[in-house]
């Protein structure tokens, strides 16, 4: 099946087309007519399945097929995105302009990190698409700077994330701020209680469509695991690198100071490297996506808040150099790699410290990785396990965007007026004698960006 024939426009389908795309995916098969039909959607589809297109496709071409061309000072917001993450919020818009580039539409993203007055003044100038996270939106309804009474599409992406991450209670102040009558579109990568309660109350007899579950690992990522002594990551990291000629590589750490720590490693072995976690400042964040993007830099070192902010077409390599504390976050990570049918590896280096941690994994996948140990890394046989400090609330030290965390907000989404920081509970450990598995996320209406 073609674009053209889901019911796309000849200029919604030309630009599609010079993006490269030329057969829809699963979920763009089965959302697009769903979305251009009208009707509310539930859609569970996990990253990495094309799902932006299988909303922005659609939501451009019904806005342009009844879109009278008023002046731009003149457009009232018409379609309203809300993201959990300030990446994806910028990765969403970043559609809207490709795929829109025929039509007479504009579009705008806001988020916090940044400043505020030229977000007011884009909004001045008249929005038909505006892509927003949850708590940056707050800020600009509070000072009366955006105006939603118009909207005709609502779209929550990532809603699962979305709730993990606190923002329930300002997602429910947007919702009252909406017209009642409106078509609102639910992506989520789980169906969880939370978000059946949420959508029982916001969506109209929605259509459901289900693709590739959350915890079924893509399998064309082919994953395997190099057990090493937690000493010998760094080298081994760089080996693989220099030895497999590795130029666009994806690392996950646990801990805002391991991915500096990592960044200044790999840059001494001659080797580009930038971090992007909750502590860099979104300049910082848009400059090392923009150089991994574009090939510039080759290592990418990133904690859990990338895990869904990042969308590169091909990316070869992902690795983990310390598993995620939350089994799940093992297959957002993987995602980022193997999308839309590309092919891509996934590769986790693994200490004895982290032996339970990949258990629970193998569990969740259900399926067994493949070891290979890298000739001059063999690990220590006789090595024994050392506790891995976890925080309570699930984050290690902040880095997994929930909230509930010592800095008192998501770090994934940036924003003013974090609450203050509440006392870390008692912490959490894996490895050692008789471990402690980390406690769920803690959820929590409190504010974020």
């Amino acid at each position: 099946m073609s674009f053209s024939e889901l019911g796309l426009s000849d200029a919604i389908v030309r630009a599609v087309t010079e993006h490269g795309y030329t057969i829809p995916t699963p979920i763009q098969t089965q959302a697009i007519p769903a979305v251009l039909a009208g009707g509310d959607l539930l859609a569970g589809a996990q990253t990495g399945t094309g799902k932006t297109a299988g909303f922005t496709l659609p939501i451009l071409n019904r806005l342009a097929a009844s879109s009278n061309h008023a002046s731009a000072a003149a457009r009232p917001i018409r379609a309203l995105i809300l993201t959990p993450t300030r990446e994806l919020a910028a990765q969403v818009e970043e559609s809207v302009r490709t795929y829109g580039k025929y039509v007479k539409l504009n579009s705008a993203v806001i988020f916090g990190g940044v400043g505020i007055n030229p977000q007011i003044k884009l909004l001045k100038h008249g929005v038909d698409i505006l892509v927003a996270t949850p708590g940056r939106l707050l800020d600009h309804m509070q000072q009366g700077t955006v105006n939603l009474t118009k909207v005709e599409i609502l779209v929550l992406d990532e809603a699962d994330r979305m709730l993990d991450m606190g923002f329930i209670k300002d997602i429910r102040r947007v919702l009252a701020a909406l017209p009642p009558k409106r078509q609102n579109l639910l992506f989520s990568a789980t169906f969880s209680d939370e978000i059946k309660t949420l959508a029982d109350g916001l969506l109209n007899a929605p259509a459901m469509i289900e693709v590739a579950r959350r915890n079924s690992t893509v399998e064309i990522i082919a994953q395997k695991i190099h057990p090493v002594d937690r000493d010998r990551k760094h080298p081994l990291l760089a080996h693989l690198i220099k030895t497999n000629s590795w130029h666009q590589v994806l690392v996950f750490t646990r801990t805002k100071h391991g991915a500096n720590k990592l960044v200044e490693q790999l840059e001494r072995d001659g080797i580009t490297a930038l971090a992007i976690h909750g502590n860099k400042s979104q300049t910082a964040r848009t400059r090392a996506l923009s150089e991994f993007k574009d090939g510039s830099l080759q290592v990418l070192v990133a904690t859990d808040i990338a895990a869904r902010g990042i969308d590169i077409d091909q990316l070869p390599h992902v690795v983990n150099y310390d598993l995620p504390n939350i089994p799940e976050d093992y297959v957002h990570r993987i995602g980022r790699t193997g999308r839309a049918g590309a092919t891509g590896e996934a590769v986790s280096l693994v200490c004895v410290d982290e032996h339970i941690m990949l258990k629970d994994i193998e569990k969740l996948i259900k399926r067994s990785l493949p070891r290979e140990v890298v000739p001059g890394f063999e690990p220590d046989p006789n090595a024994r396990a050392q506790p891995i400090q976890l925080r309570s609330g699930g984050g290690g030290g902040g880095n997994g965007g929930r909230r509930g965390q010592p800095q008192g907000r998501s770090p994934a989404a940036g924003g003013r007026g974090a609450a203050p920081a509440k006392p870390a509970g008692p912490a959490k450990t894996y490895g050692g004698s008789g471990p402690a598995r980390p406690a769920a996320p803690h959820r929590s209406g409190g504010r974020g960006r």
